[in-house]
Protein backbone atom coordinates (compact mmCIF):
# COMPACT_ATOMS: atom_id res chain seq x y z
CA UNK A 1 0.00 0.00 0.00
CA UNK A 2 1.46 3.91 -1.11
CA UNK A 3 1.34 6.20 0.90
CA UNK A 4 1.32 9.92 0.95
CA UNK A 5 3.13 12.86 3.23
CA UNK A 6 -0.41 14.65 3.92
CA UNK A 7 -0.27 18.66 2.02
CA UNK A 8 -0.56 19.72 5.71
CA UNK A 9 2.14 17.79 7.56
CA UNK A 10 5.01 19.29 4.88
CA UNK A 11 5.92 22.11 6.83
CA UNK A 12 6.62 19.60 9.73
CA UNK A 13 8.08 17.14 7.85
CA UNK A 14 10.62 19.26 6.37
CA UNK A 15 12.18 20.65 9.35
CA UNK A 16 11.94 17.36 11.16
CA UNK A 17 14.15 16.34 8.24
CA UNK A 18 16.57 19.43 9.36
CA UNK A 19 16.89 18.51 12.55
CA UNK A 20 17.08 14.80 12.14
CA UNK A 21 20.70 15.80 9.31
CA UNK A 22 22.06 17.90 12.06
CA UNK A 23 21.17 15.75 14.44
CA UNK A 24 22.97 12.88 12.26
CA UNK A 25 26.00 14.82 10.91
CA UNK A 26 26.84 16.31 14.34
CA UNK A 27 27.22 12.70 15.56
CA UNK A 28 29.11 11.76 12.10
CA UNK A 29 31.31 14.91 13.05
CA UNK A 30 31.94 14.24 16.61
CA UNK A 31 34.28 10.44 15.60
CA UNK A 32 36.71 12.66 13.52
CA UNK A 33 36.54 15.95 15.74
CA UNK A 34 35.53 15.05 19.50
CA UNK A 35 35.24 19.25 20.53
CA UNK A 36 31.59 19.10 18.16
CA UNK A 37 30.21 16.16 20.62
CA UNK A 38 29.95 18.64 23.13
CA UNK A 39 27.08 20.60 21.21
CA UNK A 40 24.75 17.76 21.67
CA UNK A 41 25.77 16.78 25.37
CA UNK A 42 23.24 18.41 27.07
CA UNK A 43 20.44 17.03 25.09
CA UNK A 44 22.54 13.67 25.66
CA UNK A 45 22.43 14.54 29.45
CA UNK A 46 18.10 15.12 28.96
CA UNK A 47 18.03 11.96 27.48
CA UNK A 48 19.39 10.53 30.17
CA UNK A 49 16.68 12.55 32.88
CA UNK A 50 14.14 11.40 30.60
CA UNK A 51 15.50 7.27 30.85
CA UNK A 52 15.70 7.61 34.39
CA UNK A 53 12.64 9.40 35.29
CA UNK A 54 10.93 7.06 33.26
CA UNK A 55 12.45 4.20 35.50
CA UNK A 56 11.11 6.66 38.89
CA UNK A 57 7.51 7.04 36.99
CA UNK A 58 7.34 2.87 36.41
CA UNK A 59 8.74 2.22 40.29
CA UNK A 60 6.05 4.57 41.77
CA UNK A 61 3.21 3.41 39.76
CA UNK A 62 3.90 -0.36 41.02
CA UNK A 63 3.56 1.19 44.25
CA UNK A 64 7.47 1.26 45.13
CA UNK A 65 9.55 3.64 46.72
CA UNK A 66 12.65 5.53 44.87
CA UNK A 67 15.76 6.17 47.05
CA UNK A 68 17.73 8.54 44.69
CA UNK A 69 18.31 9.40 41.07
CA UNK A 70 21.53 10.19 39.43
CA UNK A 71 22.99 11.45 36.53
CA UNK A 72 27.06 11.03 35.90
CA UNK A 73 28.80 13.41 33.65
CA UNK A 74 29.34 10.54 31.27
CA UNK A 75 26.02 10.65 30.23
CA UNK A 76 25.03 7.15 32.13
CA UNK A 77 22.52 7.72 35.22
CA UNK A 78 21.42 4.93 37.85
CA UNK A 79 18.13 4.97 39.81
CA UNK A 80 17.87 3.40 43.28
CA UNK A 81 14.45 1.79 44.25
CA UNK A 82 13.45 -0.87 46.07
CA UNK A 83 10.71 -3.05 44.35
CA UNK A 84 8.27 -6.22 45.20
CA UNK A 85 7.68 -8.74 42.76
CA UNK A 86 8.97 -9.98 39.85
CA UNK A 87 6.22 -8.58 37.86
CA UNK A 88 6.73 -4.36 39.11
CA UNK A 89 10.63 -5.51 38.35
CA UNK A 90 9.94 -6.54 34.68
CA UNK A 91 7.64 -2.98 34.25
CA UNK A 92 10.81 -0.62 36.11
CA UNK A 93 13.66 -2.16 34.05
CA UNK A 94 11.53 -2.13 31.12
CA UNK A 95 10.57 1.80 31.71
CA UNK A 96 13.64 3.26 30.86
CA UNK A 97 14.36 3.07 26.70
CA UNK A 98 10.80 2.58 26.69
CA UNK A 99 10.22 5.89 28.43
CA UNK A 100 12.60 7.68 26.05
CA UNK A 101 11.45 6.65 23.33
CA UNK A 102 7.83 7.13 24.27
CA UNK A 103 8.82 10.49 24.97
CA UNK A 104 10.57 11.73 22.22
CA UNK A 105 7.39 9.98 19.53
CA UNK A 106 4.78 11.95 22.09
CA UNK A 107 6.39 14.99 20.89
CA UNK A 108 5.92 14.06 17.61
CA UNK A 109 2.67 14.12 17.98
CA UNK A 110 2.30 17.09 20.05
CA UNK A 111 3.81 18.74 17.09
CA UNK A 112 1.94 17.17 14.48
CA UNK A 113 -1.28 18.33 16.00
CA UNK A 114 -0.19 22.08 16.06
CA UNK A 115 0.24 22.44 20.13
CA UNK A 116 2.58 24.85 21.06
CA UNK A 117 5.97 24.13 21.10
CA UNK A 118 6.55 26.37 23.95
CA UNK A 119 4.29 24.87 26.47
CA UNK A 120 5.92 20.88 25.34
CA UNK A 121 9.36 22.84 26.24
CA UNK A 122 8.17 24.32 29.11
CA UNK A 123 6.69 20.86 30.52
CA UNK A 124 9.80 19.06 29.49
CA UNK A 125 11.61 21.88 31.79
CA UNK A 126 9.17 20.98 34.48
CA UNK A 127 10.03 17.04 34.06
CA UNK A 128 13.54 17.47 34.69
CA UNK A 129 12.88 20.01 37.61
CA UNK A 130 10.96 17.90 39.45
CA UNK A 131 12.95 15.03 39.23
CA UNK A 132 15.80 16.82 40.13
CA UNK A 133 14.45 18.17 42.94
CA UNK A 134 12.40 15.46 44.60
CA UNK A 135 14.66 12.24 43.54
CA UNK A 136 18.05 14.58 43.07
CA UNK A 137 17.86 15.84 45.83
CA UNK A 138 15.37 14.75 48.76
CA UNK A 139 14.87 11.48 48.10
CA UNK A 140 18.58 10.84 48.83
CA UNK A 141 18.43 13.06 52.09
CA UNK A 142 15.75 11.27 53.25
CA UNK A 143 17.65 8.15 52.55
CA UNK A 144 21.11 9.21 54.09
CA UNK A 145 22.49 9.19 51.04
CA UNK A 146 22.50 5.03 50.41
CA UNK A 147 24.10 3.81 47.14
CA UNK A 148 24.97 7.46 46.19
CA UNK A 149 27.63 9.98 47.17
CA UNK A 150 27.61 13.53 47.64
CA UNK A 151 29.27 14.49 44.93
CA UNK A 152 27.32 12.80 42.34
CA UNK A 153 24.23 14.16 43.51
CA UNK A 154 26.32 17.73 43.43
CA UNK A 155 26.19 17.03 39.40
CA UNK A 156 22.78 15.58 39.10
CA UNK A 157 21.66 18.58 40.79
CA UNK A 158 23.79 20.86 38.39
CA UNK A 159 22.97 19.41 35.03
CA UNK A 160 19.25 19.30 36.10
CA UNK A 161 18.75 23.27 36.70
CA UNK A 162 20.87 24.14 34.08
CA UNK A 163 18.52 21.82 31.18
CA UNK A 164 15.64 23.12 32.91
CA UNK A 165 16.47 27.22 33.26
CA UNK A 166 17.98 26.55 29.19
CA UNK A 167 14.67 24.78 28.31
CA UNK A 168 12.50 27.33 29.91
CA UNK A 169 14.59 30.02 28.65
CA UNK A 170 14.31 28.40 25.14
CA UNK A 171 10.14 28.56 25.56
CA UNK A 172 9.67 32.05 27.05
CA UNK A 173 12.54 34.07 25.00
CA UNK A 174 13.38 32.14 21.94
CA UNK A 175 11.23 32.85 18.66
CA UNK A 176 8.55 30.63 17.20
CA UNK A 177 10.72 29.01 14.59
CA UNK A 178 13.77 28.61 16.83
CA UNK A 179 11.64 27.28 19.67
CA UNK A 180 9.50 24.68 17.20
CA UNK A 181 13.31 24.11 15.33
CA UNK A 182 14.53 23.04 19.31
CA UNK A 183 11.34 20.88 19.88
CA UNK A 184 12.43 18.97 17.28
CA UNK A 185 15.86 18.78 17.75
CA UNK A 186 15.11 17.23 21.25
CA UNK A 187 12.32 14.69 19.92
CA UNK A 188 15.15 13.54 17.52
CA UNK A 189 17.82 13.20 20.00
CA UNK A 190 15.44 11.07 22.42
CA UNK A 191 14.69 8.63 20.13
CA UNK A 192 17.98 8.65 18.31
CA UNK A 193 19.45 8.33 22.26
CA UNK A 194 17.30 5.61 22.68
CA UNK A 195 18.33 3.38 19.94
CA UNK A 196 22.15 3.99 20.22
CA UNK A 197 22.25 3.18 24.11
CA UNK A 198 20.15 -0.14 23.23
CA UNK A 199 22.72 -0.58 20.45
CA UNK A 200 25.36 -0.04 23.07
CA UNK A 201 23.35 -2.10 25.44
CA UNK A 202 23.08 -5.16 22.96
CA UNK A 203 27.39 -4.97 22.68
CA UNK A 204 27.60 -5.06 26.92
CA UNK A 205 25.24 -8.24 27.34
CA UNK A 206 26.73 -10.01 24.50
CA UNK A 207 30.50 -9.81 25.49
CA UNK A 208 30.46 -8.28 29.09
CA UNK A 209 28.72 -9.08 32.44
CA UNK A 210 28.01 -5.46 33.30
CA UNK A 211 25.24 -4.31 35.74
CA UNK A 212 22.53 -3.23 33.25
CA UNK A 213 18.38 -2.80 33.40
CA UNK A 214 18.88 -6.12 30.71
CA UNK A 215 20.77 -8.09 33.49
CA UNK A 216 18.08 -6.79 35.98
CA UNK A 217 15.17 -8.92 33.88
CA UNK A 218 17.56 -11.90 32.84
CA UNK A 219 17.93 -11.92 37.01
CA UNK A 220 13.99 -11.44 37.32
CA UNK A 221 13.24 -14.02 34.42
CA UNK A 222 15.73 -16.22 33.49
CA UNK A 223 15.37 -14.86 29.85
CA UNK A 224 18.95 -13.87 28.61
CA UNK A 225 19.61 -9.82 29.03
CA UNK A 226 20.18 -9.77 25.11
CA UNK A 227 16.85 -11.34 24.63
CA UNK A 228 15.45 -7.95 26.05
CA UNK A 229 17.35 -5.68 24.27
CA UNK A 230 15.90 -7.11 21.43
CA UNK A 231 12.38 -6.87 22.86
CA UNK A 232 13.05 -3.56 23.83
CA UNK A 233 14.06 -2.39 20.40
CA UNK A 234 11.53 -4.28 18.71
CA UNK A 235 9.01 -1.85 20.85
CA UNK A 236 10.91 1.14 19.98
CA UNK A 237 11.11 0.34 16.51
CA UNK A 238 7.19 0.19 16.25
CA UNK A 239 6.88 3.09 17.92
CA UNK A 240 8.79 5.11 16.25
CA UNK A 241 7.26 3.81 13.34
CA UNK A 242 3.66 4.65 14.30
CA UNK A 243 4.65 8.15 15.51
CA UNK A 244 6.59 8.67 12.17
CA UNK A 245 2.98 7.58 10.27
CA UNK A 246 1.25 9.80 12.62
CA UNK A 247 3.24 13.02 11.98
CA UNK A 248 3.62 12.18 8.35
CA UNK A 249 0.46 11.15 6.94
CA UNK A 250 -2.04 11.70 9.52
CA UNK A 251 -4.35 14.51 8.07
CA UNK A 252 -6.42 15.29 11.76
CA UNK A 253 -6.00 19.07 13.16
CA UNK A 254 -6.54 20.37 16.79
CA UNK A 255 -9.51 21.96 16.85
CA UNK A 256 -8.27 25.43 17.39
CA UNK A 257 -5.22 24.99 15.28
CA UNK A 258 -5.70 26.97 11.67
CA UNK A 259 -1.73 27.94 11.20
CA UNK A 260 1.26 25.05 10.94
CA UNK A 261 3.31 25.59 14.78
CA UNK A 262 5.88 25.85 11.60
CA UNK A 263 4.95 29.40 10.44
CA UNK A 264 5.42 32.55 12.37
Amino acid sequence: MKYKVAEDARPQIYLLLVATLISVGLWLLSGYIPLIGYLTYPLRLFATFVHEGSHVLATLLTGNSVQSLSVAADGSGVVWSQSSGWLSQLFISSAGYIGTTAFGVALLVWMRYGRSSRTALLASAGFVALMTVVFGIFAPIFNFFANVTVLSQVFTVFSGAVLAIGLAAIARYASLKWANFALAFVAVQCMANAVFDLLNLLFLSALTSEHSDAVNMANATGIPSFVWVFIWMGISVVMISIGLRVYAISRARAANSTDSVFED
